[in-house]
């Protein structure tokens, strides 16, 4: 259920802000090229939202494993 959760929510905010950023750049043109840019970056938005949701997990493990390899490198240096 958490995992549901949080690429609902992490879909809803890169939508969001997808939605945002492409209504201001087509604000620049015209107001019917800002409604259709804000839909079409909040179309953007939720694919990136929902991609980043599935490889979240993955970029955190491989954080975690570049710190403990950085660390076991400073380690032996001191």
């Amino acid at each position: 259920m958490r995992k549901r959760i949080n690429r609902a929510l992490s879909r809803a905010k890169y939508a969001a802000t997808g939605g945002a950023v492409g209504g201001a750049i087509g604000g620049l043109f015209s107001p019917k090229a800002a409604s259709t840019a804000a839909g079409i970056g909040a179309l953007v938005g939720a694919m990136v939202g929902e991609k980043w949701a599935d490889a979240e997990p993955v970029v955190e493990r491989a954080k975690e494993s570049a710190k403990a390899t950085a660390g076991d490198r400073l380690g032996s240096a001191e």
